[in-house]
C-alpha cells in the first residue's frame, strides 16, 4: 500500500528547489515515477511530501551544446532521446540504447534524470554516458556543481546529490573523428533490466593505436562500473580480438556481481568477458569508420 503524503507540484526549477530546501529529508522528488511508485507501493519509502517536477518545462529539452556537443535536460523522456533527430545523427548509440530500455509505456513517461537519480546499478543509460565521457549538473539554491557520471553513483540507489539538490542536466561532448562507441546488454526478456550491460568507447590515434578507451559495465557492482584495469590493457596498443579477450577477463576480475532472479554471480562474470569483447569489436569498427 502507499502511505499518505502531501503532493507538491512545482512549475519552475526555483519553486522545486525551494520546496526541496524546505522539506529536506521528509520528501522525495517524482517526475516520471516509473521506479518510485513501485517503491512507494511496496512501503519501502514513506515520505511526508512528494515534490512533482514533471511540470518544470525548463528541464525538458535536448539541444546542441558548445562545439556540437549535447545537453539534455533531466526531465527529457526516454522516448524524446530515442526519437531525437540530433541524437540519431550524432549520438546514435544513445538512441539505440533507449530503444531497448524497458517498454514503450515506460519510455514515453520515464525520464533520463529520474533513471540516473534512482541509481539502480542495472540502469541502461549510465554505462553509455560513462563511455561518452558525460558529466552531470546538480543544482541547489546556492548554485550548480558538475561531476563526471561515474562519480555520481555512491552505492546501491545512492548518489552524490545533497538533500537540497536536483539533477538538472546531462552534458555529452562531441564524438570526434577516430572515436567509436557501442553498447549492448543481455536480458532474457526484452523489456526487463539487463543481467549485464556493457558500453565501450575507443579513440584511435593516426597510427591506429588506441589513444583512449572507456569500458563501462552495468548490473555487476553496487554502482555502474568503469573497468579501468581492462582499459589499461588496450591503451597504447593496436586493438586485436586477443587483446579484447584479455580486457574482458580483466573486467570480470574488477566486477563484483550478485546472484539474483536474473542471473547467478558466475553467469554474470562470464557475460562480462563475452560482452566486453563483443562490444569492443563493434566500437573499434565504429572508430575506424568515423575516419572514412
Amino acid at each position: 500500500m502507499i502511505y499518505d503524503f502531501d503532493y507538491l507540484p512545482a512549475a519552475t526549477l526555483k519553486e522545486a528547489l525551494e520546496l526541496l530546501n524546505r522539506h529536506g529529508d521528509d520528501c522525495k522528488v517524482i517526475c516520471g515515477g516509473q521506479s518510485l511508485l513501485i517503491i512507494l507501493r511496496q512501503g519501502l519509502l514513506q515520505p511526508e511530501y512528494l515534490i512533482d517536477i514533471k511540470g518544470v518545462k525548463e528541464l525538458c529539452y535536448i539541444e546542441k551544446d558548445g562545439a556540437q556537443g549535447l545537453k539534455i535536460g533531466a526531465t527529457a523522456t526516454h522516448s524524446m532521446i530515442e526519437e531525437s533527430p540530433i541524437i540519431r545523427k550524432s549520438f546514435r548509440v544513445l538512441s539505440d540504447m533507449e530503444h531497448r530500455l524497458a517498454s514503450v509505456q515506460t519510455r514515453n513517461w520515464g525520464t533520463i534524470g529520474g533513471n540516473l537519480a534512482h541509481a539502480d546499478p542495472a540502469g541502461d543509460p549510465a554505462p553509455v554516458l560513462i563511455a561518452l565521457q558525460s558529466t552531470l549538473t546538480a543544482t541547489g539554491l546556492n548554485g550548480e556543481r558538475t561531476m563526471p557520471v561515474e562519480d555520481f553513483f555512491k552505492d546501491y540507489y545512492e548518489t552524490a546529490l545533497e538533500h537540497d539538490e536536483l539533477l538538472t542536466s546531462i552534458q555529452i561532448p562531441a564524438i570526434p573523428s577516430g572515436m567509436g562507441v557501442a553498447y549492448t546488454k543481455f536480458n532474457v526478456i526484452e523489456s526487463e533490466m539487463p543481467a549485464v550491460s556493457a558500453a565501450v568507447s575507443v579513440r584511435l590515434a593516426a597510427d591506429d593505436t588506441c589513444e583512449d578507451v572507456r569500458i563501462a559495465l552495468g548490473a555487476v557492482a553496487p554502482v555502474p562500473l568503469r573497468a579501468k584495469k581492462a582499459e589499461d590493457i588496450l591503451k597504447g596498443e593496436k586493438i586485436t580480438a586477443g587483446l579484447l579477450k584479455a580486457a574482458g577477463e580483466a573486467a570480470a576480475g574488477e566486477a563484483d556481481p550478485i546472484s539474483d532472479i536474473h542471473a547467478s554471480e558466475e553467469y554474470r562474470l562470464e557475460l562480462v568477458k563475452v560482452l566486453v569483447k563483443r562490444v569492443g569489436i563493434e566500437a573499434l569498427a565504429n572508430a575506424q569508420k568515423s575516419r572514412q
